[in-house]
């Protein structure tokens, strides 16, 4: 008797599951559709769409790159490919920068790798081309006046990155450990 009860159970509730489908099938059957026509009709993504790929800067107005290659290495379909090189004050930056948006699969993978939030993506989608060589940018296409999502955030402030003394000697920094004075 407790098999038949438990099939007749399980037979209730898939008959209402069908029920309830078929209802919501036969309310949207005779709605009218809605049809927004898309170039007279833009609908507003929300800030955290991703699509076009911009490079930005920090507070100080200096590129946020230092190219450090993470974001090259996460992409899935290499697509960003770059060259780094170092200025005289010892800070890095990309000598230059180019991605290729014909293969890009618009994942995000880049900008969570990015350490310094340089590569940010942005909610603008429309930028198709004909040809496919028109859609490799360079790093003066990418390269923005604006921090992008953060704008006060600069790494080299945060991270303590100073080109200049020694370990420890940095504000906040404390002085290395002498591994050899934890011995026994």
């Amino acid at each position: 008797m407790p098999d038949r009860r438990n099939w007749l159970q399980i037979s209730g509730r898939a008959v209402a599951g069908l029920t309830d489908a078929f209802a919501i099938v036969f309310r949207h059957l005779f709605r009218r559709p809605v049809t927004e026509e898309y170039p007279e009709f833009k609908r507003v993504l929300p800030a955290r769409s991703r699509a076009r790929i911009i490079l930005t800067r920090d507070p100080d107005g200096e590129e946020r790159c230092v190219a450090c290659f993470l974001c090259a290495a996460a992409c899935p379909v290499s697509c960003i490919s770059m060259a780094g090189a170092e200025r005289a004050d010892g800070r890095r930056w990309a000598s230059w920068f180019r991605i290729n948006f014909a293969r890009c699969i618009y994942c995000g993978l880049c900008e969570e790798a990015c350490p310094t939030l340089a590569i940010q993506l942005t909610p603008e989608f429309e930028f198709c081309e004909r040809d496919l060589l028109a859609m490799v940018a360079e790093k003066a296409d990418l390269l923005v006046d604006h921090g992008g999502k953060d704008n006060e955030y600069n790494f080299y402030r945060l991270a303590g990155v100073d080109m200049v003394g020694e370990k420890g000697t940095h504000i906040g920094e404390a002085k290395p450990v002498d591994i050899k004075s934890n011995l026994p």
